[in-house]
């Protein structure tokens, strides 16, 4: 079980005592089991019942780009969090609207989206399936595209940043570049530059918490509308900050198989660069 389903010792202890959890050619069996060839294994990995407080599942419309019996991957509109801000209550988070459509009472996210950003995120169904998810998630299996318009144009062109991440003390946050931090690896290149902005394409090679939004301000180019690392005001009307997750590429964690989703570009995103276009 733990060899060829990859289960964590943790998950092995929950299923081996639940009823029908293993089962072999259809028959309950213990751990000390043993298999031979052309029997069939069977494990019951789905989630075990658990109230969680934090998680209000509300009915809110989802935009699906892609399901399967492990996985959903939705293009998250801006506006709203994944899950409630600290301290506060959201009348509408993206667990809520997962747990309302799967009817389960937990959320198992992969790869977070900030308020402001939007586009394409992944979802697991069980605890199982994101914990075989996270394990890839910093890896060359699990690769993640996103578009952004920046202050200015970067020098050089494109190019890479390595800056450690940590928390900036007394904030629940912000976060900022520190030697102590984690490590941090951004790659950029301008799809599109004007005399003072520029459209990029944003590869993270590691996941924190404000990575791309952190790493752009950092190196004197923030995200247009960031109000948080950048200008507090709204530039050409924009909504929300510029930062759109385009692409997710992976190795789907149970079948094996090559997954690839991509995203378009949000209304105001594409009015943006338009008027931005018409004026260079």
């Amino acid at each position: 079980l733990q060899r060829h389903f990859a289960l964590s010792s943790t998950l092995l202890k929950s299923v081996k005592w639940r009823e029908g959890g293993i089962t072999c050619n259809g028959h309950p069996v213990t751990v000390s089991a043993r298999c031979r060839a052309g029997d069939r294994l069977t494990v019951d990995v789905s989630d075990p019942p658990c109230h969680n407080p934090n998680l209000h599942p509300v009915d809110f419309p989802l935009s699906i780009l892609w399901e399967d019996e492990d996985l959903l991957i939705l293009n998250k509109p801006a506006g709203i969090t994944v899950h409630c801000a600290a301290l506060t209550r959201e009348p509408v988070t993206v667990a809520g609207a997962v747990a309302h459509y799967l009817h389960s009472d937990q959320y198992h996210g992969v790869n977070r989206l900030d308020r402001g950003t939007t586009g394409a995120m992944v979802v697991a169904k069980t605890g199982y399936i994101h914990a075989r998810c996270m394990a890839l998630l910093h890896s060359g299996d699990f690769y993640r595209e996103y578009r952004g318009i920046c202050l200015g144009t970067p020098t050089p062109a494109a190019g890479s940043i390595d800056l450690p991440i940590g928390r900036e003390p007394d904030s629940l946050l912000r976060r900022r570049v520190d030697p102590a931090g984690l490590a941090a690896h951004t790659d950029y290149e301008p799809l599109w530059q004007g005399p003072d902005r520029a459209l990029l394409r944003l590869t993270p090679g590691t996941g924190r918490t404000h990575q791309l939004r952190l790493h752009l301000s950092a190196i004197g180019h923030p995200l247009l509308g960031d109000t948080v690392y950048g200008h507090k005001k709204p530039e050409l009307g924009q909504s929300s900050q510029c930062l759109h997750a385009k692409e997710l590429r992976f190795v789907h964690p149970r079948t094996g198989e090559p997954v690839t989703v991509s995203c378009g570009l949000p209304d105001y995103f594409t009015a943006l660069l338009e008027k931005l276009r018409a004026g260079a």
